[in-house]
């Protein structure tokens, strides 16, 4: 399935870096979200850090802190601090757990299609995800987001209010079997096993997330059309990384992530 209808535009990946330059211009004027078909909800807002030591009960969503406003004073029980407040901090590396892994310089890891090799807990959540998006009702897609701190982030930043009704106004259909699509073709993809042996552990699909898309061969773009048009894939290799919807299982099963951008 290739979501290049006409209710998207043809430079999505255009839009999220538009969204992106936003972040570091603070004379940018923010747009105003559109739900057009498969567009990704751009919010001008940080990108989540890496999660902590328990990723599993980390807070989705959590954001870089903010540097104090330039000429702020000091407490009076703090010693003056020499460092100029007036540029903002340089948020972590790898931008958090959400954002690409593609990393020109490390030998690609692994692609796999095989769900047989999957813990049994991704496994499982796997299929529940796969089986939610084949009815066509996004409501079965409820008791697998969770909530509290254990709800599966859908946003780079904060959203307010139902996270169904969150991803319905994400859909262009309005009615969320759009976002079902998107994600149950994302899930059909082949996954990477990144961070092994760390906190921040994931199984991660579609691949692309983890390989550079100016090394992908040509059964791999074909692979890649299927969620993208030909034009968005020349605008993420601009951009340096595949940045349309990816999703995140972590090895005890759970639904950690399911973002766009960057």
């Amino acid at each position: 399935m290739r979501f290049s209808m006409s209710g998207r535009p043809r430079g999505l990946a255009v839009s999220i870096l538009i969204a992106a330059s936003c972040l570091a211009l603070p004379l940018c004027l923010t747009s105003t979200p559109s739900y057009a078909l498969s567009e990704i909800q751009r919010e001008d807002l940080p990108s989540p850090v890496t999660a902590p030591a328990n990723s599993d009960n980390a807070a989705p969503g959590a954001a870089v802190p903010m540097p104090e406003a330039p000429g702020t004073k000091p407490a009076d029980d703090q010693p003056a601090d020499d460092t100029d407040k007036s540029e903002p901090e340089t948020p972590p590396a790898n931008g958090g757990i959400t954002s690409p892994r593609a990393d020109p310089d490390a030998p690609p890891p692994a692609v796999v299609y095989d769900l047989n090799t999957l813990p049994e807990p991704v496994k499982r959540m796997h299929g529940l995800l796969i089986e939610a998006c084949r009815t066509g009702d996004i409501e079965k897609l409820r008791p697998l987001i969770g909530k509290g701190e254990a709800m599966t982030q859908l946003s780079l930043g904060d959203i307010d209010g139902d996270p169904v009704t969150f991803l319905k106004s994400l859909s262009g259909d309005g009615d969320g079997q759009e976002i079902l699509a998107i994600l149950e073709e994302v899930l059909s993809a082949g996954y990477v096993h990144v961070d092994t042996g760390t906190p921040q552990e994931l199984y991660v699909w579609p691949y692309f997330f983890a390989l550079p898309l100016d090394k992908l061969d040509a059964r791999q773009r074909v692979e890649l059309f299927k969620l993208v048009t030909a034009s968005d894939y020349d605008d993420m290799k601009q951009f340096g990384a595949y940045i349309f919807y990816r999703v995140g299982i972590t090895p005890t099963g759970q639904w950690l992530f399911f973002v766009a951008g960057d």
